[in-house]
């Protein structure tokens, strides 16, 4: 008998999967189980439709993130933070405080998640932060660290 798959499961495959399964087996356990449905011809044209939106969903996400990703290449974010004698800082600058400058200067919201910082930033400079955008994408973002 035919399935397909209503949710991942080991040893039988993902979500969306049409697997080959025994009588017994599918009428006992995949389906009163509801982790499958049976593979009838109207059953499948719905998992190809469904899968059709989740591709186009996700092609407008990636599209999206390189939109964001280019708008983002060109501009620069100023922090200011206090500073000491000697160029020193007090504090830094993490990545919650680079989304806030962001959304207050350009008016562009950035998770502060997705801001990839290996270490705060201790210094005062320009700096070229990393934004993971989305699996594919990756911004970058020029951040101007000065004294207050």
């Amino acid at each position: 008998m035919k399935i397909i798959l209503l949710q991942d499961e080991k040893k039988l495959g993902k979500k969306g999967d049409v697997i080959e399964a025994s009588d017994g087996f599918a009428r006992n356990y995949i389906l009163p189980k509801k982790i499958g449905i049976e593979a009838t011809p109207k059953n499948m044209n719905e998992l190809k439709l469904q899968k059709a939106s989740q591709d186009k969903r996700a092609q407008e996400q990636l599209e999206a993130a390189r939109a964001l990703a280019a708008q983002l290449e060109d501009k620069q974010i100023v922090v200011k933070i206090k500073g000491g004698e000697g160029g020193r800082t007090f504090g830094s600058v993490s990545s919650k405080e680079i989304a806030t400058a962001c959304h207050e200067q350009h008016g562009i919201e950035v998770d502060k998640k997705k801001i990839q910082l290996p270490e705060s930033i201790k210094s005062f400079g320009s700096y070229e932060v990393p934004i993971k955008l989305h699996p594919q994408v990756t911004g970058k973002l020029a951040v101007k660290v000065t004294e207050a």
